[in-house]
């Protein structure tokens, strides 16, 4: 519905050719032409008496001010602004992959993206490689290499790229996975439109030789939707957020969870929670599974699950999201060899009988399956455990 604004009184109006008000109306009573006339002579008569009289001198101002750049407009920020397209920073985090992060880097700096690109390079717990240093003479593309000055671990190096920047928008990518092309540039399109203030795309599962497309839904990012059943092909790789809400309503990543271990799932709770996500239904980034250093870390997982039950209420809220992590942490435990395997898959059975993480990890429990097996298996379909 149109809505009709009152009038502004200090809105100049109209003015007719002759000098009036064209909706002031025909004079009143008693005001002539004669009386117009008379009104035009007192009006010269008064400018003839001025006219000799020397113009007033001006104040001294000073000398004339100096014309300030805006920040917006100084070199290196042209391109963005002329483009009309903010700038990005990519932050990658790294730990000893020398060949896997270069390719990394040239996907992020090749997109076909107008504003500037900042990829951050960021060694943790590692000899920083200087040698990756670079930057085009427009300042496009530029790569900067910088080392975790945060806690050791992923989380502490993501917080330190996203830290060292300062463009509009934030990006992440793993170090062994591949950016496609046209990702960058639907993504930052979708932000700039407003609504959700994260955007994610879909992945192609690297595995083995197989690859496996995993596009992810909006319902299937609405916080209940995505508790109940971790979408992994909402990757951390596909990830452009504006930086305001990064500092404010989801904020950094969590450094206190143990071996930094699901710390993209932490985040992706907190951003669903803080306006949820822009969804780009394609395979934009190629995910290489099978070199993780997480997978297999049991006693690791188990207590990265047992911190995200205590912090997230959600989890307790809903017993099918409540099994989820309560199977995965039976799972490790058998995966261990440890008898309270066995205990703790009854409890999330018991929890949700629909879990079939419960039944999975009485089998690994029992010896009558493999856990390196399942997750194989798992993998090669573009899942995990």
């Amino acid at each position: 519905m149109a809505q009709v604004l009152p009038a502004d009184p200090d809105e100049p109006r109209a003015v007719d050719g002759r000098g009036g008000d064209p909706g002031a109306g025909p004079p009143p009573p008693g005001r002539t032409a004669a009386g117009g006339r008379r009104t035009r002579v007192r009006a010269r008569l008064l400018r003839d008496r001025h006219r000799d009289q020397p113009a007033p001198v001006p104040a001294d101002r000073g000398p004339p001010r100096r014309r300030t750049t805006p920040r917006a407009e100084r070199a290196g920020d042209v391109v963005s602004r002329h483009a009309g397209l903010p700038d990005v920073d990519v932050v990658i985090a790294t730990h000893e992959r020398p060949v896997l992060v270069r390719e990394a880097i040239d996907a992020v700096i090749g997109q076909e993206y107008a504003g500037r690109i900042r990829c951050i390079v960021v060694f943790d717990r590692s000899t920083p490689d200087h040698e990756l240093d670079r930057s085009d003479s427009g300042g496009r593309r530029s790569v900067e290499v910088i080392e975790n000055h945060r806690t050791p671990g992923l989380a502490g190096a993501r917080n330190s790229g996203v830290l060292h920047g300062d463009g509009e928008i934030v990006a992440f990518c793993d170090d062994d996975d591949v950016w496609l092309p046209g990702k960058l540039d639907r993504q930052v399109r979708a932000l700039c439109q407003g609504g959700p203030p994260t955007c994610v795309t879909g992945i192609e599962v690297d595995y083995a030789g197989t690859t496996t497309v995993r596009v992810p839904t909006a319902e299937a990012l609405e916080l209940p939707n995505l508790v109940r059943r971790r979408v992994m092909a909402a990757h951390p790789s596909s990830v452009v957020v504006r930086r305001q809400d990064l500092l404010s309503a989801i904020g950094l990543v969590d450094e206190e969870i143990p071996g930094s271990y699901g710390e993209d799932f932490d985040w992706m709770i907190r951003a669903a929670g803080a306006g949820g996500f822009h969804v780009i239904a394609q395979p934009l980034v190629r995910v290489r599974w099978g070199g993780s250093k997480f997978s297999r870390q049991w006693a690791t997982i188990i207590e990265a699950i047992d911190y995200g039950l205590a912090k997230h209420p959600v989890f307790r809220e809903d017993r099918r999201a409540h099994a989820r992590l309560l199977g995965r942490k039976a799972f490790a435990l058998a995966a261990l060899g440890d008898r309270a395997a066995m205990r703790c898959a009854a409890r999330t059975a018991w929890t949700s009988p629909r879990e079939p993480r419960a039944y999975l990890a009485a089998l690994v429990a029992m010896r009558l399956l493999s856990a390196e097996r399942l997750l194989d298996i798992a993998h090669r379909h573009g899942h995990g455990i």
